[in-house]
């Protein structure tokens, strides 16, 4: 497998992490020092994330895949990835969003690890 499928792969199980709430697979998807940057403006770190899916404040249900797009030079890539998302975040109640999702990599001992994602719309 190609470094692009890759990192492709690695968004598919950010999303199957998401849903399933499975806090150790997507913190093992993401570099030390990750952060993510919400729609809001809000940047949370990867622990303060994660402990938001786990204490209910973001709510995965489904995530359909538009489209994804990868660009890599040497060590570093970006990824970009479009999905149709059905969620429940800051208790706003369930509902769906085309999520575009930017997301920077880095390449550590032979593994691509998230180093940054930013979320808008689509």
């Amino acid at each position: 497998m190609d470094d692009i499928e890759m990192i492709k792969g690695l968004y598919y199980r950010y999303w199957e992490y998401m849903i399933s709430k499975d806090q150790q697979g997507l913190r093992s998807l993401m570099a030390d020092d990750y952060y993510l940057m919400h729609m809001t403006g809000v940047k949370q770190s990867a622990d303060e994330f994660i402990k938001g899916l786990s204490d209910g404040t973001f709510n995965y249900y489904s995530a359909s895949h538009d489209s994804i797009e990868v660009s890599i030079s040497g060590d570093s890539a970006q990824m970009t990835g479009k999905s149709r998302v059905t969620a429940d975040v800051y208790g706003g109640g369930r509902h769906s969003w085309r999520l575009r999702g930017d997301f920077t990599l880095r390449k550590e001992k032979d593994a691509w690890l998230f180093t940054s994602s930013r979320a808008s719309t689509y």
